[in-house]
This record gives structure tokens, C-alpha cells and sequence, in this order.
């Protein structure tokens, strides 16, 4: 979403300014134009020169020195910009905002700005945490300000705390999270995504699990934010990171899985179960760990975990349900019975035995089926590439229902 977006970033005076210059840079690479405003204590810890080159921009600086390119410049930046993002924001330039203070260039922009504003606050935590910084957030809140929750960590003064700058990347996703759900075509839709495998444990050591990392559920999730859709992604253990933005719900067992799942399902419109589901479980769980005893056989006994894509057959009212059916033979046939049994819109169908269609992999080739008997063959691709695909089914299929 932030092709051809034309952002204006404000940078005070903050320790973390710093990482301004990275976020212009992941910026201009992401396809935006950047125009930077800084203020004058700003430019004593980095100079305009290093945004004017990064950005391809001149870079302003105070109300007088005059630009050639602009008449009224704070009145031209504002026609000029789709968004405005303040990175760090400080106790500062905050204040000022609420209060409508404007006596510099920055200040003055905010101050006549009728375009969209995310707010990075960066600061010591006692500064963050006054109450007057707090009141004077909530007040910008308040006005239609977005504001960019501070990260925890290890702050410049030597202490550790919340008040942390957001890093670059995390900033960008949130500022194209924000532009997508003004302008996706997924805007105003909330998608529950599954990823991952579930684990059911033998004793607190072992456990019985399957090869499924999470990649094609996590590709789905980006996919769908970045397309403006509220996302719920509730995840098996995975070393994968969530995409920022997505309301993420760690689980580790099957019956875990199902519980989260049903506590959203009637608030959702599109269901995608990518995750790999333990279909068994052991009958009992050891309270300690089972030690080996030479010349000794361990049986289990395993019973069969809740079908959750069935529990959500039974109960589905309005929301478009998406199945995977990942098959090691009679691909076809196996999910094309799956998908009337268990009463779904779509399954996404793989031979995890082809190159390239397996756990763990980059890329994926798969087959759509629908209750209608169509089969859909798709060439492989990566899996980023698969999950819009899946969107674009899924949204189809939603305006025929």
C-alpha cells in the first residue's frame, strides 16, 4: 500500500533519531516519496544532508530559510502528503500538539495538518509514564491521532523500559497496515488464520507433533493485512515471527486450537485452517518424564483429537471456510471428500511429496476444490503468492454466497 504513497516524516530531537534514517530508507525502497521535516534539535544529532540523499528530497527545516520549490511550505507539505508519520516523538513535540503550539516548522505542519497522523512516541519510561505525557496522548487520540505504542527494551539513558522507538520495519508495517485498512480491498473484514502443527504431549518432555512450521499460515496472515483486513492468527508452536499488526493467539495442542478458534469464530468472516492438526493424541499424558529401561518396549495408546474443521462445518452461519488438505496419495479424491464432509467452501489441496509442495518450503503447488465439484489447478509459486491467491478465492467466493 505504500506504492506511490507520498509520506512527510517528522524527526525531533530524540536519541532514537537514528533510526529515521532507516525507516526513509525502508520507505523510498517500499515505493513511497519521503519529504522530511526536522526540527533544529534534530539536525544537531543527524544532518538534513543525510535525508536529502536517502530520500531524493530537499529536507525542511525552519520557517525561514525559505524554499524555492514551495510558496507557503507548511501549507504545501500538508496538500502535498497522503500521511504524516512524527518518528521519534518526543515528550516535546507532543505537547505541543495538544495543546496547539506551533513555533516551528514541524509544529506549525502538525498543526495545520488535516491528513492522516501516526505518532511514534520515543522517551525515557518516568517521561512517558507522567501523567501529562499520558493525558496529552490520549487527548491526540481523542482528535483522531494514531498512535504507535512504545516498544520495551533497553533505552538510551542506561535503564530498561517501555518508551523504546518501534524498530524501522515495525513502523513501516504500520503505517501500510494503516493505509490498507483505509484502502484494501479486505478493509472491514476480520480473517482467522490457523498456522503451524499442533504438539500433544507424552510427558513434559515428548511430545507427538508433524513437520508443519507455519509458513503457509504466517504468508496468508501477512497477505490479508496487507490487503486491510483485521487479521487473527492463531498459531501452533513456530519459529516464526507474527506479522506485525495481526492479533496473535499461541496454542500448543488441538483442543487448545479448537477452544481459541471457536471463541472468535462468530465474530469472523473468512476462516482459513491452514494449520496441520494433530489427528491423535495419547490416551494418557505421564506426569513425569518416561525414563528407557533397557530391553523394554513403550507402547501408547492414541485417541482421536476434536476435528476442529468439522466443528466449524456444523456450526458455520455466515463466514467462508477454508480448509487445507495436505495428502501423500489421491490428492483429489481425498479432499474432495473432505471438503463435503465437513461441510466447507474451499480446500486448498497439496501432495506434500512433490518438490516444492512440502513442510517447510518457500513455495507450494497445490489444487482449489469447491462443493460444486470445480477442481482449479495451480502452478507452483511462492507461498506469499499463494496466500492472495487463496484471498482472491475466498472474496470471490464470499459475493457468490
Amino acid at each position: 500500500m505504500l506504492k506511490g504513497k507520498k509520506i512527510a516524516l517528522g524527526v525531533t530531537g530524540g536519541i532514537a533519531a537514528f533510526k529515521a534514517v532507516a525507516l526513509t530508507s525502508k520507505l523510498v525502497h517500499a515505493g513511497a516519496q519521503v519529504r522530511v521535516i526536522m526540527t533544529d534539535a534534530a539536525t544537531k544529532l543527524i544532518t538534513p544532508l543525510t535525508f536529502k540523499e536517502i530520500s531524493g528530497n530537499p529536507v525542511a527545516v525552519d520557517m525561514w530559510s525559505g524554499n524555492a520549490e514551495f510558496n507557503v511550505e507548511h501549507i504545501a507539505l500538508v496538500k502535498w502528503a497522503d500521511l504524516f508519520i512524527v518518528a521519534p516523538a518526543t515528550a516535546n513535540i507532543i505537547g505541543k500538539m495538544a495543546h496547539g503550539i506551533a513555533d516551528d516548522l514541524l509544529s506549525t505542519t502538525l498543526l495545520a495538518c488535516n491528513k492522516p497522523i501516526i505518532l511514534c512516541p520515543a522517551m525515557n519510561t518516568v517521561m512517558l509514564e507522567q501523567p501529562i505525557v499520558q493525558k496529552n496522548l490520549e487527548w491526540l487520540a481523542s482528535t483522531g491521532v494514531h498512535i504507535m505504542e512504545s516498544n520495551y527494551g533497553d533505552l538510551a539513558c542506561g535503564t530498561t523500559g517501555k518508551g523504546r522507538l518501534p524498530e524501522p520495519e515495525e513502523i513501516l508495517a504500520y503505517a501500510d497496515n494503516f493505509l490498507a485498512a483505509q484502502e484494501g480491498d479486505m478493509k472491514g473484514l476480520t480473517v482467522l488464520i490457523t498456522a503451524g502443527g499442533t504438539r500433544e504431549a507424552i510427558d513434559p518432555v515428548r511430545y507427538i507433533g508433524n513437520r508443519s512450521t507455519g509458513k503457509m499460515g504466517y504468508a496468508i496472515a501477512q497477505d490479508a493485512l496487507s490487503r486491510g483486513a483485521k487479521v487473527i492468527l492463531i498459531s501452533a508452536p513456530s519459529a516464526l515471527r507474527p506479522p506485525y499488526g495481526v492479533e496473535f493467539v499461541p496454542v500448543v495442542s488441538t483442543q487448545e486450537m479448537l477452544e481459541a478458534v471457536l471463541k472468535y469464530y462468530e465474530q469472523v468472516d473468512i476462516v482459513i485452517k491452514a494449520a496441520a492438526v494433530c489427528d491423535f493424541k495419547p490416551e494418557n499424558t505421564a506426569a513425569a518424564k518416561i525414563k528407557k529401561q533397557a530391553d523394554e518396549k513403550l507402547t501408547l495408546t492414541l485417541v482421536q483429537n476434536p476435528d476442529i474443521l468439522a466443528q466449524l462445518g456444523k456450526q458455520k452461519t455466515n463466514q467462508f471456510l477454508v480448509g487445507f488438505a495436505a495428502e501423500t496419495d489421491n490428492l483429489v479424491a481425498n479432499a474432495a471428500a473432505k471438503i463435503q464432509k465437513k461441510n466447507l467452501d474451499m480446500i486448498v489441496a497439496n501432495d506434500v511429496t512433490k518438490a516444492g509442495a512440502g513442510f517447510g518450503t518457500d513455495t507450494n503447488i497445490v489444487k482449489f476444490l469447491y462443493p460444486d465439484g470445480k477442481v482449479e489447478s495451480l502452478d507452483i509459486m511462492s507461498k506469499t503468492e499463494l496466500g492472495n491467491k487463496i484471498l482472491d478465492a475466498a472474496l470471490a467466493g464470499r459475493r457468490k454466497n
